[in-house]
């Protein structure tokens, strides 16, 4: 059980005192729920635990207590509350909290909330009418505004569309034995007598997807090294609906055939610069999320070392760069629909965790995410860190049979050499170590992966057995060092650069010297670990902390007089 944007543990010292319940709190969180997709409050469960203690009871009076509370304290908030009993005896409260559509929860003292992540935010000033603008008041895919005939459909595009759903295993046999006006029905393409918005354009004529509020344009321009614009296509006739937007993007630019070619013993492998899958997701998730309400066209910028996608409008509430990747919050419910069924992307998420595999696999940089006022940017980046692993993760791919968090999991430790929880966290916004944990999956079990340190000094680095038995030919890494040689790295270079108190050195003149690519935290922790064994002393304190050898120090690193030496004798 894992806290996150729509999951919260409470400890059950909250009712330890009635009278010095936080409802205040909780009708922060409750808000908050209420205003992104809903969620739930479990009472009893401590951080770390996955179930109550053994001995745990809830009397049944906080069923109608916590109801009561927080009705009291909030406004637009419906909720459900409940006791679980759990397999080891123990009882929790759970408060389920459902999202409001139709208008915006708030506390009765005129607070807003909102949920990123595992945390309630406020609402501020700027960001209320995207709160407004993301409820289901006006769902533009069902509209009829345009009043277009349901019988005036492109013969072609419907002839398409009903091979595709009949075609493919998505599609449960009920639906297919439908008749056509009713999988049309099914999908929200029609409404009565009339065409819907999403009809229109994914089935409609020409003039009538022209006339459409919004309806897509793409852009492509490409760059040269000055930035100056080359060359530039625009699909704007508004004569392909959104599938056949994605291939004719595919199919009209002949950079996306580009690649470079490395050798592989007598023969020479081939890494496009931008995978097919990479490029279709991005604008999957481009034509998809994208606020259809917005003016804009999706521009495909292509400059000689990266790409950039851009798409209008902002990120949905609860949605930032860091959490993309684990965030499922879809603006267009039925347009993503069809394209899940007709297997155009992925229903459970937003595409971004094939992204990272297919950039992982080809030792290339994960992608980068902006924000920016008006539209929201993804780079891609054609640049192949290091050609070295490319072997090494199809063979462990091969060999393992790997699932797709496990295969990220690993080419972010391949490409890194090392990484400690805390960088893993960072890069794939990961609350904690369990997460990470779960990331990992089996490649730690089955000695793939190894793990040293505890808690966010964790650091995890590949087996160096399974490097070489898989035939791992890259260069040595000192990120991996071990604490004993470490010590004696430092040992070395104290005794050569640092020998006394007059010529000290700063931690940031030894991590240079010994390799940037050691981490600073071992680095100072072992010196500190040397400092109380006595083997290293400090000029001052606070930033210029200078380290010199003490006697003992120089003592253990005395050379032996190989000149005073009786020879051998035979």
């Amino acid at each position: 059980m894992t806290e996150g944007p729509q999951m919260d543990k409470k400890s059950v010292l909250c009712f330890a005192n009635p009278d010095k319940v936080a409802w205040k709190e909780l009708a922060k969180d409750c808000v908050a729920f209420a205003n992104t997709r809903g969620g739930k409050l479990v009472f009893g469960i401590e951080d770390g635990e996955s179930e109550p203690p053994p001995d745990q009871r809830i009397g049944n009076e906080w069923i109608n207590r916590v109801q009561k509370r927080i009705s009291e304290t909030t406004v637009a908030v419906a909720l459900a509350a409940e006791l679980i009993p759990h397999s080891n005896g123990g009882t929790t409260l759970a408060v389920t909290v459902h999202a409001n559509r139709q208008s915006i929860a708030a506390t009765t003292d005129g607070r807003y909330y909102y949920r990123v992540g595992d945390t309630s935010v406020p609402v501020m000033p700027d960001t209320l009418p995207r709160l407004l603008a993301e409820k289901d008041m006006f769902v533009w895919e069902i509209q009829t505004t345009r009043k277009v005939p349901r019988h005036r459909i492109d013969p072609e595009k419907l002839s398409a569309f009903l091979a595709a759903v009949r075609a493919s295993d998505r599609v449960s046999d009920f639906v297919k034995d439908k008749t056509t006006a009713e999988i049309l029905d099914h999908y929200f393409f029609t409404k009565g007598d009339h065409l819907t918005n999403l009809g229109i354009l994914w089935l409609g004529e020409r003039e009538d997807r022209a006339l459409l509020r919004h309806a897509p344009v793409i852009q492509f321009i490409k760059y040269d090294a000055q930035e100056r614009k080359v060359r530039k296509l625009a699909w704007d006739d508004y004569s392909k609906n959104p599938l056949e937007l994605i291939e004719a993007v595919w199919r009209e630019i002949p950079e996306w055939r580009e690649f470079t070619e490395f050798p592989d013993g007598m023969f020479r492998k081939s890494v496009p610069h931008y995978e097919e899958v990479v490029v279709r997701e991005l604008l999957a998730n481009a034509l998809v999320h994208r606020p259809y309400t917005t003016a804009g066209d999706i521009f495909i910028n292509l400059f000689p070392d990266y790409l950039e996608i851009h798409n209008p409008g902002r990120l949905p509430l609860g949605v930032t760069p860091a959490n993309i990747l684990h965030q499922t919050v879809r603006r267009n419910d039925h347009l993503a629909k069809v394209f899940y069924d007709l297997k155009l992307m992925e229903r459970e998420g937003s595409g971004y965790d094939r992204i990272y595999e297919a950039q992982l696999a080809h030792a290339k940089p994960l992608p980068e995410p902006r924000e920016e006022d008006d539209r929201v940017v993804v780079k891609v980046s054609r640049t192949i860190l290091k050609p070295e692993i490319l072997d090494f993760l199809a063979n462990a791919d091969q060999q393992l049979g790997l699932r797709l968090r496990e295969r990220i999991a690993l080419g972010l430790v391949a490409q890194h050499g090392s990484l400690t929880a805390l960088e893993f966290s960072r890069i794939l916004d990961l609350p904690g170590e369990a997460r990470i944990r779960d990331w990992l999956g089996s490649l730690i079990e089955r000695d793939v992966i190894v793990s040293k340190g505890k808690t966010r000094a964790t650091s995890y680095s590949i087996q160096p057995d399974f490097l070489r038995n898989s035939g791992f030919s890259g260069t040595t890494t000192l990120k991996t060092i071990e604490p004993h040689r470490l010590r004696e790295l430092l040992l070395v270079d104290l005794s050569t650069h640092s020998p006394d108190a007059a010529s000290s050195s700063q931690i940031g003149q030894i991590h240079q010297r010994i390799g940037l690519e050691i981490r600073r935290y071992p680095i100072k922790s072992t010196l500190d670990e040397m400092r109380a064994e006595g083997l290293v002393d400090t000029t001052s304190g606070g930033r210029h902390t200078a380290y010199f050898l003490t006697p003992a120090g120089r003592l253990l690193l005395k050379p032996t007089s190989w000149a005073n030496k009786p020879p051998n004798r035979v």
